[in-house]
């Protein structure tokens, strides 16, 4: 299985297809596999790259607190180990947060981000405060936690249609460390506004955006929109959080028309 070592700890990797490099980086509590369906139907026309995350899945944990910068640190080396100089990044919710810390750590790489139910403003002190209280409900009920988190993610109406799919995160999660899943909630509720990394990036930036998102309301993104210099928005009805699965046609199609076109911008240039 291909592994790399990043500060020392085994992070699991996939890489297929050739061409312009796509990075897929998955949420919290999720990992490689959500993006399987995208980086299949991907990579006959893009290299379609997909890991863990530090603590997730297969990947190690390597501190007690997974900070958005340490996890972009990880995603550079992993471009570095397969010779990838620049690429589009596909964010989910926390993989988001990631790659707006990427894009600020290395803008020059970046050909175009995609924001798929995620965010560039920071936890407000609310926010930060229900963190804390996750992270104490994870200490003494992880299992719960987990149960009662991953089926609120998806829209109301959609909680039967997926209860498949949401079985399998579900089982996903379980397996993570209790540690893992604190670390990520710290790093999480420690990250800072990446507004200025809107405002300042060169790449074209897709939003998509879920009516039903119970973890981000649409209102947030009004502040954000606008930022960018070449911003696109795909907003979803009936869709919660989880739009890789819950809208899979049309997302997987917004994000390759919006790669074809940001790297014929760039190669244009």
């Amino acid at each position: 299985m291909p592994f790399m070592s990043f500060q020392n700890h085994p992070v699991y990797y996939e890489s297929r297809g050739l061409g312009p490099a796509i990075v897929f980086l998955h949420g919290f509590m999720e990992s490689h596999k959500i993006w399987e369906s995208f980086a299949n139907s991907f990579s006959n026309e893009f290299q379609s790259i997909t890991f863990d995350l530090p603590g997730h899945d297969q990947s190690d944990i390597i501190a007690p607190v997974h900070g958005m910068e340490l996890m972009a640190d990880c995603t550079k080396s992993i471009l570095d180990h397969l010779g990838v100089k620049d690429c589009i990044l596909v964010g989910h919710s926390m993989g988001g947060y990631v790659s707006l810390a990427f894009a600020d750590k290395f803008p020059e790489r970046v050909k175009g981000l995609v924001l798929f139910h995620s965010s560039a403003l920071p936890d407000s002190d609310e926010g930060r405060k229900n963190r804390e209280r996750t992270i104490e409900f994870i200490q003494q009920n992880k299992t719960g936690f987990i149960l009662q988190f991953i089926p609120s993610l998806f829209a109301p109406s959609n909680a039967e249609k997926y209860q498949m799919e949401i079985q399998m995160l579900i089982e996903s999660a379980s397996y993570m460390k209790p540690q893992a899943i604190i670390a990520a909630q710290i790093g999480m509720k420690e990250r800072p506004s990446y507004l200025d990394v809107l405002t300042h990036i060169q790449a074209p930036v897709l939003f998509i955006i879920g009516k039903q998102d119970s973890r981000i309301s649409a209102k947030d993104y009004f502040s954000q929109i606008f930022l960018p210099s070449h911003s696109e928005i795909l907003v979803l009805e009936n869709v919660g959080h989880n739009g890789y699965i819950e809208a899979f046609p049309v997302t997987s199609a917004a994000i390759r028309h919006f790669a074809q076109r940001a790297f014929e911008l760039y190669s244009a240039i």
